[in-house]
């Protein structure tokens, strides 16, 4: 079968094991290895796989952003991926306010292009930076906007559908121009005129089953809206037409404060009803204390007013004053609020609620909590009282969890602490007992994620024989042959039947080198962090991670497609070579070890340190890549290279001959068009020793606190200037810098190609040196950001036993930490304007607000490059194979304002490396623009 597919969709489908197990789940419990993966790039490209996986007798599922958490992105079939080449939007027309899209485009492009003309598409999801309109309108999609705007059903005016059999209808008000089918549509809703009325359209975030009150006349037969929300059961979305609106002019967030969150839920029906509210969003405290619970987020949510439970509600108008005026209006129903009309105040509190669904994966005691019933949905004034009794189900069944959601329309998110591992028949146990709580307030157990796996089976809780009669006949006349999503919403696939977690989701056990405190030293449990939604997917803005699925757009390249995979090879079914595997090990293969997800992520999965951990085993007893060798031993490599007078220079004029340059590389695994970085004639401890002796720098001068200058191999070996800079700004700010008795390293290189055993050795030698200066609490100056990192958090995790690693951990500083509040001010003004590259460790474990106040003093106006990391990443750039996505990491926005900057900052040596080769232009390191400030 495989044969067959690749030779009749060459070009468009990917049989291979690496990307099967990428797409085995999407932001749901499921799990479920598809035969294959195809990513069609035009409409023929669809006709051509429906016709193939006909012939071949497999299904097909079609897939988005895969961020819904029903389970209906996934499928043992063939898996059509349309977010990476059906991305168009095809047409707005601002007079008609409609748009004419592919069923890939992600909604924040549209949303772009829309606002060109001052309109908008109006249900927003949280996941809007990566969602696609076609999983929009699989789902029904709403978001915190729909209680101004509707749902997505409300905004589909026509649908372009390929059907199973290979015929092309276009649905829309008024019928769907295939005569046979229009007939059986109609035919079909005369049958069960009662139940379509009775029993669907009852409230607005009624989402289960099929849409079918949309072909009563009364609401004009519009079969396009009756499909919104069919899940991908009934045919392919080649295009969509959908309405756009007028945003406001101005925007205001009030965000009321009550006493708990049944008093806020009882509250939003009547704000909602007002017609005054853009949103009318609600939280608990839970949340907040789970979001508090993640690193670097103790004080998260302090903006918010008093309370245990909370409403997000958004006015707008035609003037920032008028839009305050009614948010403060809407505030007054609440005993605290606060009211906030500016823009960047508005995105921090928004990004408390927006990041729910991943922050709630994690309760406040580090537990997990999943997806299952996820969804539920009553009329908004049973909100409250079905939210009590809600609470009461869980603490009988034993479970916790956070909740959120759209009160204003009663739609309800949370997670939910299910022992899938112990009792995962305690999934099944509460889920029946819930849909029965749901049904009993008039509710659905679906609000806008679609039934998928997670609750079509639910449905003959909710609707009559009749009615689960008239779903079949529906799908039946889009899709007899069940060719289509099998198993969701007719003839439901087990809600319990293989789940991603639970029982042989471990079954590869390991004690992992880093003692992964936040998991409990399990390697799965960090590896089951990912929840599936899709914040690595973002590519425009938002988000530093993934660089390299911003230049792909492979779900391979993504942290969630590495995770994935990840847990298919802990699985050890579809990938049963264990630490051996090269499916593993290609997925990985382009992960930057940026470290972005470890703080973008909302549940922080941190892919570089499951990288580490896996290199290690994948290679133990093997030979290894060359670059692990060049690249991985740079330290050694480099102190060698600068021990002899005389030996750099002649090491650096022999590679600036191409032939011998070509023959290195080459040898050592390196990218030929990469450009190799000379070894300093002279290296900073003996470009010390020669300033102190004739004066100049005066390191071991004054009477100012001693600080430790890290001599990282970076600045030590190969850019001293820095560090003989940073001697002159410590020694003019009131500092001592010393450098430790004998050589130390925080083994970074070691750390990122996975030799993990050379790392502790190392981190345990330098320990060994540094503990007097430890013991007498001198800081540690660190100049390279990604060894500054290392030293902070990765050696408490290597070595979680040695007390000093954590003594070395809190004493470490940046240069920008250390002068930012230097008084008096030695420096004098630079001005003009500057481009910074933050070092993408830093950016995620670290902060760059210091080195920004010290900018502010110098008076430079400084544009911080938004798109995380350059592209070289360490040994990520010099290694063989990934110089296109180095490059192309860098040109999104890295090259283009460096080439245009009067001056470039950047701290880390792979940034100014890769500024140099990419742009021409020198950047400089913060510790040489103070000095030359002096």
């Amino acid at each position: 079968m495989f044969g067959f597919l690749a030779g009749e969709l060459s070009g468009i489908v990917r049989t291979d094991l690496t990307t099967r197990a990428a797409y085995s789940s999407d932001a749901s419990l499921y799990r479920r290895v598809p035969v294959a993966v195809a990513e069609p790039r035009t409409a023929g490209d669809l006709e051509r796989i429906r016709r193939a996986a006909a012939e071949a007798g497999i299904p097909v599922t079609v897939r988005g952003g895969g961020t819904s958490v029903a389970g209906n992105a996934i499928g043992d079939g063939l898996v059509v991926d349309v977010s990476r080449h059906l991305t168009a939007v095809r047409a707005v027309d601002p007079e008609a306010r409609t748009a004419v899209v592919e069923p890939g485009v992600v909604l924040d492009d549209l949303r772009a292009a829309a606002a060109e003309h001052g309109l908008t598409f109006g249900p927003d999801p949280s996941t809007h930076s990566r969602c696609t309109l076609g999983g929009m309108i699989g789902n029904n999609a709403c978001g915190s906007h729909s209680v101004a705007y509707g749902t997505t059903a409300a905004n589909v005016l026509e649908l372009r559908l390929l059907l199973p059999d290979g015929r092309h209808v276009t649905a829309r008000r008024g019928g769907v121009d295939d005569p046979a089918l229009d007939r059986g549509l109609r035919a079909l809703r005369d049958a069960h005129l009662g139940v379509l009325r009775t029993e669907l359209g009852r409230f607005e975030r009624q989402g289960s089953g099929y849409g079918l009150h949309h072909l009563l006349p009364e609401n004009g037969f519009d079969v396009a809206k009756a499909l919104v929300g069919a899940e991908g059961t009934c045919g392919i979305v080649t295009e969509a037409t959908v309405r756009l609106v007028a945003p406001p002019k101005a925007r205001a967030l009030a965000v009321l404060g009550f006493p708990d969150v049944y008093a806020a839920a009882e509250a939003a029906p009547a704000i909602a009803a007002s017609g005054a509210a853009l949103t009318v969003e609600g939280m608990a405290s839970d949340l907040l204390a789970a979001l508090r619970a993640r690193p670097g987020r103790r004080t998260a949510g302090s903006d918010l007013p008093a309370g245990g439970g909370w409403l997000y509600c958004e006015a707008g108008g035609d003037t920032p004053e008028a839009a305050r005026e009614a948010a403060a209006a809407l505030a007054r129903v609440a005993p605290h609020s606060v009211v906030v009309d500016d823009p960047r105040r508005m995105r921090e509190l928004w990004w408390i609620r927006e990041a729910g669904a991943g922050i709630v994966t994690r309760l406040p005691d580090g537990g997990e909590a999943w997806p299952g019933w996820e969804d539920s949905a009553v009329p908004p004034d049973r909100l409250a009282s079905y939210l009590r009794e809600l609470y009461a189900l869980m603490r009988t069944h034993g479970l916790r969890g956070v909740p959120f959601g759209h009160f204003g329309e009663g739609c309800l998110h949370v997670r939910l602490d299910f022992p899938l591992a112990a009792r995962p028949e305690a999934y099944r146990g509460f889920a029946e007992d819930a849909a029965g709580l749901v049904v009993a307030h008039g509710g659905s157990v679906s609000g806008e994620h679609g039934d998928g796996r997670a609750r079509s089976e639910l449905l003959d809780r909710m609707y009559s024989p009749e009615l689960r009669t008239a779903f079949a006949a529906f799908k039946h006349l889009f899709d007899p042959g069940r060719a289509f999503n099998p198993g969701v919403v007719t003839d439901p696939e087990p809600l319990d039947e293989r789940l991603r977690p639970g029982p042989g989701a471990d079954r590869l056990t390991i004690t992992p080198v880093h003692a992964l405190t936040g998991d409990g030293g399990s390697f799965a449990a960090a590896v089951q962090r990912c929840v599936g939604v899709g914040t690595c997917r973002t590519v425009r803005g938002g988000t530093s991670m993934c660089p390299s699925f911003k230049v792909t757009r492979d779900e391979v390249h993504s942290t969630r497609g590495r995770a994935r995979v990840l847990a298919e090879l802990l699985r050890g079914e579809s990938l049963p070579d264990g630490w051996r595997s090269t499916e593993a090990r290609d997925a990985l293969d382009l992960c930057l070890s940026c470290k972005a997800c470890a703080s973008d992520c909302p549940v922080n999965v941190d892919m570089a340190t499951y990288k580490s951990e896996f290199l290690h085993r994948h290679y133990a007893g093997r030979v290894r890549p060359m670059a692990h060798y060049s690249m991985g031993w740079l330290p050694l490599w480099s102190r060698l290279a600068t021990a002899v007078p005389g030996v750099a220079a002649v090491a650096n004029a022999a590679l600036r001959r191409p032939v011998i340059a070509g023959a290195v590389k080459r040898a050592a695994g390196i990218e030929p068009r990469r450009d190799l970085p000379p070894f300093a004639i002279s290296p900073l401890r003996r470009t010390l020793r020669a300033d102190a002796r004739s004066r100049r720098g005066r390191p071991d001068a004054g009477d100012g606190r001693a600080v430790v200058l890290w001599p990282d191999t970076f600045t030590a070996f190969h850019t001293p200037e820095v560090g003989r800079a940073a001697v002159a700004v410590l020694t003019a700010t009131g500092y001592r810098a010393v450098l430790p008795p004998r050589a130390v390293c925080c083994g970074l290189t070691w750390h990122s190609t996975g030799q993990l055993d050379v790392v502790r050795r190392v981190l345990r030698r330098t320990l060994d040196v540094l503990e007097p200066a430890l013991d007498a609490g001198l800081p540690i100056l660190g100049l390279e950001p990604s060894c500054t990192v290392m030293l902070r958090a990765e050696a408490p995790e290597l070595l979680p036993d040695d007390p000093r690693a954590r003594r070395l951990a809190a004493s470490v500083v940046t240069l920008a930490e250390l002068v930012a509040d230097a008084d008096p001010w030695p420096f004098g003004t630079v001005g003009g304007d500057a481009v910074a590259q933050v070092h993408c460790h830093q950016e995620a474990k670290g902060s760059y607000a210091p080195d920004l106040r010290v900018l502010d003093r110098l008076g430079v106006r400084t544009d911080v490059v938004g798109a995380g990391c350059c592209g070289l990443a360490g040994d990520f750039g010099f290694a063989r194979g990934h110089w296109e996505v180095s490059q192309g990491c860098a040109e999104r926005e890295l090259y283009p304002k460096a080439r245009d900057a009067s001056l470039v900052l950047a701290d880390g040596f792979s940034c100014r490396i890769q500024i140099g080769q990419g742009t021409g232009r020198r950047a400089v390191h913060l510790a040489e623009l103070l000095a030359d400030a002096l």
